[in-house]
């Protein structure tokens, strides 16, 4: 009995990047007091009026089958959000709910990707992303980016693997896990590629409410990109909903219709207390979303003023999202080294660079997701004996 080549090559034969945070979490179950700076979990979970409005529909009777392609208010809910806050024209017809961003970014690889099709992405890369594309039995193709740009991709380069033969182009802006944010001539530079090589592009926007320095610009916005753009959103980051599990996409009505077809044959769709839920949260605006982001702009600042005190740790332009990329090729160290070395020396956990892609190569990423004192004070420490390794 042999199990599918798909199945079993998900993770590429080798680690899936997890290793320091599954490690850290042996540590925890051990009772050993961890200071987590790896998954972007909020420390401050879902509201409680968002979770009222869960619980009054679901006690209300809305626990049966949910439509497949997302309740009518739900979907009407996001093409709203997004016609607003993009300018796009968007109807429900251009919306399908799904069980969070991870599930919208399986689909919209399954819409534009055949088996065997060349999938290009950014590297460094949130963790998924590889797997993803395998999964859907594409071959996933890193187009690498360089600290010196802040990680930022130039057009030519995507070009070059795009001349190639491919099918789509994966962007996540604000980016996890460099802190990015692609400004509009990257992001012209980018639609440029897609629209002469005819490659779809999925724009993963989980982010789009946490920038701190810049603007947040959806590729769809940008002039013909509408017809060839599948943009991921998720209620995760912007509601501190991430154990409700829900998201969408946005795309072409043809691409939904087909997308609906691929729900019906596998999730069936979302819970319609949870939508409820998500409907709910939506109605409070932009204000519950800046309550929600403030703490990750807070420390964001916290780090800055930590990090301009030294020259050890280096820090890539933190200008969205609820992480930190720090530089620690001073210490000697690979990013995977460092974090081991923190991890076992002061109870730390961070992820190493590596688990995003060759070029994150000596950086760290951490998560912002723990109080401000208790990460005021992780992070004194990761200084202290990232300077402490150097000398």
């Amino acid at each position: 009995m042999k199990l599918s080549q798909r199945i079993t090559n998900i993770t590429g034969g080798g680690s899936d990047g997890w290793d320091v945070f599954y490690k850290a979490r042996r540590m925890i179950a051990k009772g050993v007091d961890v200071t987590e700076l790896t998954i972007g979990e909020h420390d401050i979970r879902t509201d409680p009026v968002i979770l009222a409005a869960m619980d009054q529909s679901a006690r209300g009777g809305h626990t049966g089958y949910a439509m497949v392609p997302g309740t009518q208010e739900m979907r009407e809910a996001v093409a709203a959000r997004l016609t607003e806050r993009t300018g796009v024209p968007t109807s429900y017809e251009n919306i399908l709910i799904t069980p969070g961003g991870q599930s919208a970014l399986f689909a919209a690889h399954v819409a534009t990707c055949s088996p065997g099709d060349r999938a290009l992405y950014i590297d460094p890369y949130y963790a998924t992303y590889p797997g993803t594309i395998r999964g859907v039995g594409a071959e996933p193709v890193p187009i690498r980016t360089h600290a010196a740009n802040a990680f930022k991709p130039k057009a030519e380069e995507i070009a070059v693997e795009a001349t190639k033969g491919a099918a789509s182009l994966l962007v996540n802006t604000p980016n996890n896990p460099t802190g990015t944010v692609y400004g509009r001539d990257t992001l012209n530079g980018i639609a440029q590629v897609c629209k002469e090589h005819d490659l779809w592009l999925i724009s993963d926007e989980v982010y789009d409410t946490q920038v701190w320095e810049g603007e947040h610009i959806s590729p769809r916005s940008l002039p013909d990109m509408a017809e060839r753009t599948l943009v991921v959103g998720s209620m995760s980051k912007s509601h501190a909903m991430t154990g409700s599990r829900i998201g969408w996409i946005a795309a072409p009505k043809e691409v939904i219709t087909h997308l609906i077809n691929l729900a019906t044959h596998t999730t069936y769709g979302v819970p319609g207390f949870i939508q409820d839920a998500a409907v709910f949260a939506l109605a409070q605006g932009e204000e519950l979303e800046a309550e929600i982001a403030a703490p990750f702009e807070r420390r964001r600042d916290i780090a800055k003023d930590i990090l301009a005190n030294q020259n050890t740790v280096g820090l890539v332009p933190a200008q969205g999202a609820m992480y930190i990329m720090l530089d620690v090729r001073a210490t000697g160290l690979s990013g995977e080294a460092f974090a081991n070395s923190l991890l076992d020396t002061h109870n730390i956990a961070t992820m190493p660079g590596e688990s995003f892609g060759h070029s994150a190569h000596g950086h760290i990423r951490v998560a912002m997701t723990v109080d401000d004192k208790r990460f005021k004070s992780a992070l004194q420490t990761l200084v202290d004996h990232a300077e402490h390794l150097a000398a």
